[in-house]
């Protein structure tokens, strides 16, 4: 097995190239070889059923592996009742679409702090997450893994830390490490093999070596205030985090992760640098 890389929605070249649906996008991403995609319901899940379906019998087709980006509504972090119901909703009409796409994660984030401390808003987001699982559970939805986001700004609830200790409540719970907001509220960490490799080992240390060797990470480049994150870029840019010392470690080490890319617009363009990378340090081991 190998690592998988793709990009995170659809980019600027597919529509260029005259496509107009992610119906269609498995098809595109199979000329470029590039195995796996996240459907973005980061504005609602609207999706209809039919549609969701085909994405996910082309993608099979083409050997594409699927994960969905959930709305950025969520808030686990919240004590108002109101919110929390609506959350739990953004969470199964999330899981129902993953099922009929064939998607075998979903990835969230947790939720801002606004006026609480961090300790009083991380119990928030375990005992909401309980819950949830258990009515995951109560509805057959199962088989589907959550994976929490590591964040890139100060004020929101996503630390390495954070999310590590959220994927400890269950084995349905993997991080999603998105290393451009780990440099960008780290302040411009996350440059080097050691710097990644660390993470890697964080990882392997509190929730096992498989998760660690597999994990669903984000990349891109990030522009960044001290606040943290303020806009993604591309490759060509001059913001970091490099992708080069990511890969080699990933080749070093035998990780096969699943990378989606989301850099501003040319994400798969991105993926495909990073996959052809990877794939030139395998062949030479």
């Amino acid at each position: 097995m190998r690592a998988q890389f793709g990009p995170g929605g659809n980019p600027e070249a597919f529509y260029a190239a005259g496509y107009k649906a992610s119906v269609e996008i498995p098809a595109w991403l199979g000329t470029l070889k590039l195995t796996a995609y996240e459907y973005q319901c980061t504005r609602g899940v609207n999706i209809k059923e039919e549609t969701a379906i085909k994405i996910g019998q082309q993608a099979a087709k083409y050997g594409v592996k699927l994960s969905i980006h959930a709305p950025y509504y969520i808030s686990l972090s919240t004590d108002d009742v109101k919110i929390i119901g609506n959350t739990q909703n953004h969470f199964l009409k999330s899981l129902e679409v993953a099922h009929w796409m064939g998607a075998d994660r979903i990835v969230f984030h947790m939720g801002g702090l606004g006026k609480q401390d961090r300790k009083v808003a991380m119990e928030n987001v375990k005992r909401a997450l309980f819950t949830l699982l258990e009515l995951v559970d109560k509805r057959g939805i199962t088989g589907i893994y959550l994976c929490p986001e590591t964040m890139g700004k100060q004020n929101q609830l996503g630390s390495l830390e954070e999310v590590l200790a959220v994927c400890t409540l269950s084995e349905w719970l993997i991080p999603t490490i998105d290393f451009g907001h780990l440099h960008a509220v780290t302040g411009g960490k996350y440059t080097t093999e050691e710097e990644f490799e660390a993470v890697f080992d964080k990882v392997g240390e509190i929730l096992g070596k498989e998760v660690a060797k597999n994990l669903h990470i984000h990349f891109s480049p990030i522009e960044f205030t001290k606040g943290g994150e303020k806009r993604h870029w591309t490759f060509a840019d001059e913001f970091g985090p490099p992708y080069e010392p990511f890969v080699a470690v990933c080749a070093k080490r035998g990780f096969t992760p699943r990378v989606i890319c989301e850099s501003a617009g040319t994400q798969a363009a991105d993926a495909k640098a990073m996959q052809d990378l990877y794939v030139s340090l395998i062949e030479q081991k």
